[in-house]
């Protein structure tokens, strides 16, 4: 009696929850029957489609039924003609195919006989297809207009296939006037593809193209368990489930019992959660309205930036051009804590990276940030933005794509390296005249705060470019000291101003810093250097660096070079530890650092040593150790 007085109500969940899950020990047939299945070669079949002789007819929608051909590929029959079923993306509803006849000519005969194709528009509809015109018996000899577009077929089972024309070429109709037969066939078009070169139709048939399905939506049955499926005696949807079949879904029934189960749930479950929220929202509803309030206003900032700012002169796009562009966002390059980048194509055939930038509580800062600090930029070593989109929550920056991707994975991965030590110092340097142009080359000084090897693209010729302006900030009065109210940038390479204002102001010398942390990395690749201590936790690797400069030791990089490489590798130390200095003050202005990198290294003095970096942490005071344990924790000591 006392356990039924304080049964609590998440006993009683778990009590409905656990009656929900019972299910029969026989399970339905029909859901037996629908279990997906695949033709060994190619993606799993499921609803709306079915396969022939391996599947039961009710498992699929009408018109949607595939066989298994002699090569192990699901085919779909369209009228005329076979086509294989190269890809299925049930999410968007779409599927790839291309003409079977391609399939088949394995020994470099001619094409079979590919027919026309007529569409049940009911059931599918093409995806950015074009038709490509292919002509035969056409008189000889051909026009010289015509004689471009021949593509001969000289081998076994001729097809007598004399010309190959997109419908949209100009020669299309004098072309049907020569020839007796033609055939249309769809095909996705790629770039500027204007006439067909002699034996790539082969390769643009297999290409194929793509199609969407009209059918109804199976997610909601196969989120709760359950295998979409086709009634053909009502023409309608069903779900079969273990329990037998519904009409939409396994959590709904006829049955009163199930009713019940249903009335019970939203008694016990739904109403106390919309209760809780009420409270809630009672209580925080003036915060929550702000909230609104304030995200409305941003959108509204982020459109006055961009109407006050039309003469920056980058191309604004729609959400659909970008989707076009990155195909639907199929190639994905990497992700970050603020967004995704997607591989992408311009209209012009130009291949570009496409910045997805995800929402947060800061609301449209990066992109502003992004938009404004880039689009002011016109240098070799800085990354140039092409274009953005803005559409509410839907916000991307469109950049020229760098194909050799970012510094990082070459100077943290041996196995990667593929750079000389005279490429990793012209990348240095070459970052350098970027940083400068930021900090004195503009109209409006930029300071970055997020300089790191990530950060650092690089062409197809290994030129670097800087990117990724989500921190920056502007100075428009060139001034070099700037208000923040909190930190900023990447652990390991934030200047110990920016964590603790004791050591001084934040200025342009931040990034100064974060520069020298990366080029320290690149000259000395700190992942793999053997540092010979024991305790490399009471270490710095700027101390270890500081001892062998001073000893004029020759540094073990474990790497074999030669004595030039080992001069330009200890010129970029000393730079190095000349921007990590703790005084801002006392670091070079990044134009100085370029003299340095550029002049003789016998005119490089090695930089003082700031007093905290030898001395182990019990021997200092409780005020500085302090100081140390942050900086320690920041550079990942």
């Amino acid at each position: 009696m006392k356990y039924t007085v304080f049964l609590t109500s998440l006993d009683i969940c778990i009590f409905c929850l656990i009656l929900l899950s019972r299910k029969s020990s026989a399970a339905d047939f029909q859901y037996e029957a629908c279990v997906p299945s695949n033709c060994g070669n190619g993606p799993n079949i499921t609803f709306p489609f079915y396969i022939e002789g391996m599947q039961e007819s009710y498992c699929g929608y009408p018109g949607f039924h595939l066989n298994c051909g002699k090569h192990g590929y699901p085919t779909i029959s369209l009228p005329e003609n076979d086509y294989i079923v190269e890809n299925i993306s049930y999410p968007s509803r779409s599927f790839r195919v291309y003409n079977a006849a391609v399939l088949s000519n394995l020994k470099g005969r001619c094409l079979p006989q590919i027919r026309n194709t007529t569409l049940p528009i009911r059931e599918f509809q093409y995806v950015n297809v074009t038709n490509l015109y292919l002509l035969s018996n056409c008189i000889e000899p051909l026009p010289k207009d015509l004689s471009l577009y021949k593509v001969d077929c000289q081998g076994e089972n001729r097809d007598n296939l004399d010309l190959a024309i997109w419908d949209m070429d100009e020669n299309l109709q004098n072309g049907l006037e020569n020839c007796e037969k033609n055939v249309v066939a769809p095909v996705e078009v790629q770039g500027d593809e204007e006439r067909i070169v002699v034996g790539e139709y082969e390769e643009i048939l297999r290409r194929g193209f793509e199609l969407n399905w009209n059918a109804s939506d199976c997610s909601t049955c196969q989120r709760d368990g359950g295998r979409c499926g086709f009634n053909t005696a009502t023409s309608s949807f069903r779900c079969f489930c273990p329990d037998g079949p519904h009409r939409r879904s396994c959590g709904i029934a006829d049955s009163g019992r199930r009713k019940l189960k249903l009335i019970l749930i939203a008694v016990v479950l739904v109403a106390p959660t919309v209760l809780f929220f009420i409270i809630l929202f009672a209580f925080n509803k003036r915060k929550y309205m702000l909230y609104l309030k304030e995200k409305m206003q941003n959108d509204k900032d982020i459109d006055l930036f961009l109407k006050n700012n039309e003469i920056l002169a980058t191309i604004r796009y729609n959400y659909f051009d970008i989707k076009k562009m990155t195909n639907s966002f199929r190639d994905n390059l990497g992700e970050g804590g603020f967004a995704r980048v997607y591989r992408g194509k311009l209209s012009d055939g130009r291949l570009v990276a496409v910045k997805i930038l995800k929402e947060s509580k800061g609301f449209g800062e990066e992109f502003i940030n992004e938009v404004a600090s880039i689009s002011r930029t016109s240098h070799v070593n800085i990354v140039t933005l092409l274009g953005f989109c803005f559409e509410g929550s839907k916000r991307a920056l469109i950049y020229e794509f760098m194909p050799n991707g970012s510094l990082e994975k070459f100077i943290f991965s041996r196995a990667e390296c593929q750079l000389g030590w005279e490429q990793l110092f012209q990348i240095a340097l070459g970052t350098a005249h970027g940083i400068e142009y930021l900090h004195q080359g503009c109209n409006t000084r930029i300071l970055h705060f997020d300089i790191k090897p990530h950060n650092i693209l690089l062409d197809k010729d290994f030129n670097p470019k800087i990117s990724d302006f989500g921190l920056a900030r502007l100075c428009p009065n060139r001034s070099s000291i700037v208000l923040m109210p909190g930190a900023r940038g990447t652990i390991g390479y934030i200047a110990p101003e920016i964590v603790c204002r004791n050591f001084g102001n934040v200025s342009h010398k931040s990034d100064v810093y974060s520069y020298g942390m990366m080029i320290l990395e690149m000259a000395g690749e700190t992942k793999n250097i053997e540092v010979g201590i024991d305790h490399s936790s009471e270490n710095y690797f700027p101390d270890w660096i500081y001892k062998n400069l001073e000893q004029s030791v020759k540094l073990d990089l474990n790497i074999i070079v030669n004595a030039n490489e080992h001069l330009r590798i200890r010129k970029m130390l000393v730079v190095g530890l000349w921007c990590i200095h703790t005084d801002p003050t006392a670091r070079p202005s990044m134009s100085r650092v370029i003299e340095m990198l550029e002049g003789n290294i016998e005119s490089l003095q090695i930089p003082p040593k700031p007093n905290f970096f030898l001395q182990p942490r019990e021997a200092l005071n409780p005020s500085i150790s302090e100081v140390a344990l942050t900086l320690s924790e920041v550079h990942g000591v």
